[in-house]
């Protein structure tokens, strides 16, 4: 059984790893916000960029650019956006069972974006071929690097496809693992979103109408979509990244108000766990001291 100096020990430990994982969800709620605030910011775009190419689908043929067909290899190649940190749940694993599962063979090469996903990669010895870093919060500059090489693999005919795992932030407390093709062009869910053709909804005649708007494209259709492609490519990456920006501090900042709340709760059991020690400790120093009383008499 534990002694009271024992018990009084394990307090103040647990006091200040309440006070740590206090600061540290403080922290990432101020950073929630910002990140949240950006990807949030960016579906507009993204939705409308998806609605303009959808509308250049429709008049164009399938032929017309490399990055509207299947690449010629045999190989995917998949790009994990997961954390440079961890403390924030079960959010890297969830994400990586998901690209697990959805390529157990091994003929996959991965690319990773984020210090969790290339540790995890290595570790069970999966073809890694470049390992990128993002800043905290990401700009697209950055981004756009990482689009550019994505886009001159897939050129090269080594890959029959590129897809992207990432965490798709609904809200601060339903963050959706996800795998989306980025190559070749094919419209992506972000946050949620079955606002546009092709997101895997059914909306009603009225809806789709408004919602797919006549476009005019000069100087023609194949112009357009060749002009325009590469930046979508690239601006879909940076929504995924924002989006996996927005889920990993909101998991952590509710991993570290979980740590702190379940440090609380033990306080409250140490604490009364001593005092029931202290009250025994305290009884049978008043019975010996009766004991010793009595005797002498």
């Amino acid at each position: 059984m534990a002694s009271t100096r024992d018990i009084r020990r394990r307090i103040k430990s647990v006091k200040n790893t309440s006070q740590i994982t206090k600061a540290m969800q403080l922290v990432a709620a101020a950073k929630m916000k910002k990140a949240q605030d950006q990807a949030v910011a960016g579906r507009a775009y993204a939705d409308m960029m998806n609605q303009v190419l959808v509308s250049l689908k429709d008049k164009i043929e399938d032929t017309a650019h490399p990055f509207f067909a299947a690449g010629t290899g045999t190989k995917d190649l998949v790009v994990v956006i997961t954390t440079d940190k961890g403390l924030c749940g079960a959010l890297n694993t969830n994400l990586l069972r998901k690209v697990y599962l959805a390529h157990p063979e091994a003929e996959v090469d991965f690319i990773s974006l984020g210090r969790k996903g290339s540790q995890q990669l290595s570790r069970l010895k999966r073809n890694l071929t470049a390992d990128f870093t993002i800043k905290d919060p990401a700009t697209f500059v950055e981004v756009r690097t990482v689009g550019h090489y994505l886009q001159e693999k897939f050129l090269t005919g080594e890959y029959r496809s590129v897809k992207v795992g990432f965490s798709n932030f609904i809200n601060t407390v339903t963050v959706i693992p996800a795998l989306e093709t980025l190559l070749p062009v094919n419209p992506v869910t972000l946050g949620g979103k079955r606002s546009y053709e092709g997101m895997g909804s059914v909306l009603e005649t009225k809806e789709a109408t408004a919602l797919s708007p006549q476009y005019s494209f000069e100087p023609s259709p194949a112009e357009v979509f060749k002009a325009i492609l590469p930046q979508y490519v690239n601006n879909t990456l940076y929504q995924m990244v924002l989006e996996s920006r927005a889920s990993e501090h909101s998991s952590r900042m509710v991993a570290m108000k979980n740590a702190t709340d379940n440090a609380k709760q033990m306080l409250k059991d140490l604490s009364l766990e001593y005092n029931k020690l202290r009250q025994a400790s305290i009884t049978n120093e008043l019975l010996e001291i009766t004991t010793a009383k009595m005797a002498l008499e």
